[in-house]
Parts: structure tokens; sequence; C-alpha cells
């Protein structure tokens, strides 16, 4: 085989060996490491995807929890932790004394115990005109005290006069002592 021969396949065995080597140490290593990038991006845009989402949904749940602080930070106002049934009577013959209703009767019932409240059931009956009665139940609602409403009759005098008698079932509530015992 001649010189030139020789030259030319040493050249290209050369030029081959180069080839193989620079895919296999240098190509294949850099396209691993690329793939390997493009996954680790792939799962940091997954995760910051996650995060945003989940910060969209924290704002709804801080507001519900500021309105959940706040209805807990009046239960101690409205559920309060003596019995405190006499000045309850008064207050609710207050205000039918200022709503002008006539033949009152504020009866509380037996005391029932409900796990950590107790209940007391409390009937109300009056006379007066519809519009009184409404303006009695408005004022209710703003006590000191949660009173929960459980039944309501109305009814129409039988002159048609524009009186109406209420009777109202009504339940208040307060927590056992728990600091005695």
């Amino acid at each position: 085989m001649p010189f030139k021969e020789r030259q030319q396949i040493s050249i290209c065995a050369a030029a081959a060996i180069m080839i193989v080597a620079f895919v296999l140490l240098r190509y294949l290593p850099l396209q691993k490491r690329a793939k390997a990038v493009t996954e680790e991006r792939t799962a940091q845009m997954l995760a910051i995807m996650k995060a945003s989402s989940a910060g969209r949904k924290l704002s709804p749940l801080k507001e519900e929890l500021l309105q959940l602080q706040r209805s807990v930070k009046n239960y101690e106002r409205l559920v309060p932790s003596e019995r405190a049934l006499g000045e309850f009577l008064q207050e609710i013959a207050g205000l039918m004394n200022e709503h002008n209703l006539r033949e009152q009767l504020v009866q509380p019932g037996e005391e029932i115990e409900a796990g950590e409240l107790n209940c007391i059931p409390v009937n109300m009956q009056c006379k007066g005109k519809l519009a009184q009665l409404f303006e009695f139940y408005k004022s209710l609602q703003k006590l000191d005290r949660l009173a929960r409403i459980e039944e309501v009759k109305l009814i129409n005098d039988s002159n048609f006069n524009g009186e109406v008698s209420m009777q109202t079932r009504a339940v208040i509530y307060y927590r056992k002592d728990t600091g005695q015992g």
C-alpha cells in the first residue's frame, strides 16, 4: 500500500476516532445534561403554577378565616358563661314596651343541657300592629345575647282592625362554667 493511501487512511481513521470521541465524550453527555435541565425547568414551572394556584385560593381562605375569627370573638359575648335569665326576660319585656305591644307574656321553659351549652326555651306572647311586631323582631336580633327563634305564630284579630297576636318560641343559650368542679 502506497504511503499516500496509508496517510489518507490514517487521517480518515484519526478523524473517525475524533468524531466518535467527540460524540461519546462530549455530545452525548451534553445532550443528557440538556434533557435533564429541560426536565428540571418543566418541574419548576409546574411547581410555580401549583404555588400560584394555591396563592389564588389563599385569599378567599384568609377572608373566611377573618369572618370565623370575628364570629368566634362575638361568641363569648353572645353566649355568656352565666345563666342571666332574669336580665334577658327584662330585656324582652323592655323591647315589648318600647314597641307598644300589649298583653305581654314572657315565660321561660325548662332548661335543657346540650353538651357544653345549656338551652333555655322562652315562650313570648303579645298583641300589636304588624309593623310593631316587625320592629320588635329587628330589636331582638340586635340583642347582645344569642336567641334562636324556633317558631312564630301570627294570628290576625277576628275584628280585622289590624291587630295581630304573636306567639313565639325562642331558645337562649349559656355556656357551662367548666372552671368549677
